[in-house]
């Protein structure tokens, strides 16, 4: 296989894995998305090379992806425009199912359709198939019943992402401070709120390179406390509700401190990419101006008036300068999540390098020294890079429908002609960048 199609299949497998895991926890609307460009570029590499051997095997798993969106739209009464889209999808794999059983692909047994004779279960991790089955056994609702329900909810309520996180600190790896911080400012605090007279700070800011971990932390601290993680995408919320932003922010907090009074659990409001709604910008108009001054309004509410609340505020920034000076006075934690440093590294290729077949030639400390100045997502990415390359050879010289062929074991070698083709993917300028408005405005 060539660079272009690989390239791809690395694309599907890296979506068709994050579905996996936001379907597990519970955001679906996110998990649909990611299902849907897996599905994307699998279809695109069937259309590239229509008579690679595999492409049965590519179509369906896009098939399997289609069939959870429908489960979790369905589930969710998300219908109208984004289900035709899925069955549009769907028709279009059909279509092209059906010229690839018109090959002389020696794979293909028989011309079924893929969608009658999948096994969908077998696309999700054993310990997730429960959430899959769940779905799928729950008594059909007619399409009137189901807009009725889409028609209950309200839009907004459809925008937010309620889940309880399953995370552990144990899976953050490094990030001492950051997980001392944290755990000082939630945790802590709601465990023995007595011991704080003074109160606690609930705004927390989570500034640093992508793909170091901001999300995974406010996660593991939600898990900890046995509460809600309220996932908000800040860029969805600006285009979705154009021209009432400012009103959606105050149904977002009011929707958080109903949930708070009704559960009597903590809760944690996660915005990510919060500098789309706090930034600066030239020429703003009037509603970003409202928007900004509404969002100023409730963090006063939060920090100042609800004396024993258990209601946090986590952003997520990867451009901390772009923030108004006003904002970050609300934020009374300013937490610089960092690359991980050389024992963080180490750790992190030996959490991922144990689920995969290696020789002894692979050396954890050669791996860490070798990926200075990698994101914790970048080494992730490498060692995913490095078993697809070893299940690729698999593929390409024997028979993959054997089972007793297996992969070859991963050694040294392997990892050093990925990381020689696969840089970091943040610059010395931006982690310099990083470090100077740390130590302007950290707050620890």
């Amino acid at each position: 296989m060539t660079l272009a199609p690989q390239e791809l299949e690395n694309t599907a497998s890296k979506y068709a894995a994050e579905a996996i895991k936001l379907d597990s926890q519970g955001s679906h609307s996110v998990a649909i998305q990611s299902y849907q460009r897996a599905s994307e570029a699998l279809i695109r590499l069937v259309e590239i090379y229509p008579e690679y051997k595999l492409n049965r095997v590519y179509l369906e798993r896009a098939s399997a992806y289609q069939n959870r969106i429908k489960a979790l739209q369905m589930a969710n009464g998300i219908m109208d425009d984004e289900s035709q889209n899925a069955r549009e999808f769907a028709t279009m794999i059909n279509n092209k199912d059906t010229s690839t059983n018109k090959s002389s692909n020696p794979l293909i047994k028989n011309n079924k359709p893929i969608s009658k004779n999948l096994d969908k279960s077998s696309f999700y991790p054993a310990n997730d198939r429960y959430k899959h089955n769940d779905i799928h056994n729950k008594d059909p609702s007619t399409p009137s019943d189901m807009n009725k329900t889409a028609e209950s909810n309200s839009e907004f309520e459809n925008l937010v992402l309620k889940e309880k996180p399953l995370v552990s600190w144990n899976e953050v790896v490094g990030l001492d401070d950051a997980k001392r911080a944290i755990r000082e400012s939630i945790v802590y605090p709601t465990k023995r709120a007595d011991l704080f007279p003074l109160g606690w700070p609930r705004g927390i800011l989570l500034f640093g390179p992508p793909g170091c971990g901001k999300t995974l932390l406010a996660a593991a601290a939600a898990a900890e406390i046995h509460g809600y993680f309220i996932n908000i995408d800040a860029p969805s919320m600006m285009s979705k509700w154009l021209g009432e932003a400012e009103k959606n922010i105050s149904k977002l907090f009011a929707f958080a401190r109903k949930l708070h009074e009704k559960e009597k659990v903590p809760i944690l409001l996660f915005i990510d990419e919060i500098d789309s709604l706090l930034g600066t910008r030239n020429g703003e108009v009037g509603g970003e101006v409202r928007v900004k001054n509404q969002f100023l309004t409730e963090m006063d509410g939060i920090n100042d008036k609800s004396k024993e609340s258990f209601l946090y505020v986590i952003g997520a920034t990867n451009k901390p300068w772009s923030l108004e000076s006003g904002f970050l006075r609300r934020f009374q934690k300013r937490i610089y999540v960092t690359l991980p440093d050389m024992l963080s590294r180490k750790n992190l290729f030996k959490q991922y390098v144990s689920k995969l077949n290696n020789d002894s030639s692979l050396k954890i400390d050669e791996l860490a020294k070798l990926s200075e100045s990698y994101s914790a997502s970048d080494i992730k990415d490498i060692c995913q890079s490095a078993q697809l390359r070893v299940v690729n050879e698999l593929f390409e010289n024997s028979d993959p429908l054997d089972e007793s062929a297996v992969p070859r074991a991963l050694n040294l070698a392997d990892f050093k002609e990925l990381i020689k083709v696969r840089k970091p993917s943040v610059s010395s300028d931006m982690v310099r960048a990083y470090m100077r408005w740390s130590e302007q405005f950290k707050a620890l």
